[in-house]
């Protein structure tokens, strides 16, 4: 019985250091794209209001949490049973993330003054539905990058037994979720932070200093994140239908990989943007009919 007892957590010892080992590559593998989640929601979970600010990020993260939920056990009986639909599901966010990240550059470039009637219209829209917008907005391109963390992961422990594939998989995506949303409550506090240091230091000396450096890092950050989110947003695209389309694969071997990421992400957001502009119209010609 005592053997018994022994050989059995000889066992679980075993597992858990082939678990140790997997998650430890698999969080290596997947560091690119939380970088590039970390960019992404840092910028969609800014533009409320401060006493706002953790309360919509606690819901995205609730959100996140859930998103893994899904994904993780569809994506494992997927990759057992019908694996090319886990390729069917990565492309599918790739076109998603190119339209996103290409929509925000063309309406950077080609934006245009708004006429009263508009400005008036945005207004009446700030507030409660707005919010739950933006919220319903960042869990959408949570779900898809975790898509992406879910299957990095998996492919490092493929030649793993099930349990393993299944423990490593879940303690990264859960890893990346605390992670990356515990950066993101940070960085929208800073501000906060740096007020209560220049209160507290009487606006004065080193922790003054500090405070008021805080308070003036913020809306840079927050700003240089919403281009790297951007940015982000097309490369991960780009990088999904290179690394999943063999033609693709193949395609301008004399590029650096990222610059391939970032053409191919363009590309797919430019055929995406006409793609959906086109059917707005179509819709809109359908509705005055």
């Amino acid at each position: 019985m005592a053997s018994g007892i022994f050989a059995v957590l000889d066992d679980i010892a075993a597992l858990m250091d082939d678990i140790a080992v997997t998650s430890k590559v698999a969080t290596r593998k997947t560091a690119a794209i939380l970088g590039d989640d970390l960019a992404v929601n840092a910028e969609k979970a800014t533009g409320f209001l401060s006493s706002r600010e953790l309360p919509v990020l606690w819901a995205i993260t609730k959100g996140s949490f859930v998103n893994k939920l899904i994904i993780i056990p569809v994506v494992l009986a997927l990759n057992a049973f019908f694996p090319v639909a886990v390729t069917i599901m990565l492309l599918v966010g790739g076109c998603y993330l190119a339209y996103e990240g290409m929509e925000k550059i063309v309406e950077f470039l080609f934006h245009r003054h708004k006429k009263p009637h508009e400005v008036i219209a945005e207004k009446e829209k700030k507030g409660p539905e707005a919010e739950k917008a933006k919220i319903k907005s960042a869990i959408v391109t949570d779900f898809i990058l975790s898509i992406e963390i879910v299957i990095i992961a998996l492919s490092t422990v493929q030649h793993r037994n099930l349990t393993v594939q299944a423990i490593t998989v879940t303690l990264v995506a859960f890893i990346a979720t605390i992670g990356v949303y515990g950066i993101v409550a940070l960085i929208v506090r800073m501000d906060d932070a740096g007020f209560k240091l220049v209160r507290r230091s009487g606006d004065k000396g080193f922790f003054s200093w500090l405070g008021n450096l805080l308070i003036k890092a913020l809306p840079v950050i927050i700003r240089l994140l919403g281009v790297i989110g951007t940015i982000a947003l097309i490369l991960v695209s780009g990088g999904i239908f290179i690394h999943h389309i063999d033609a693709l694969h193949h395609l301008l071997p004399g590029l650096p990989v990222l610059v391939r990421e970032l053409v191919f992400g363009v590309i797919a957001g430019i055929v995406m943007v006409l793609i959906v502009g086109g059917v707005k119209k179509l819709l809109a010609l359908f509705r005055k009919k």
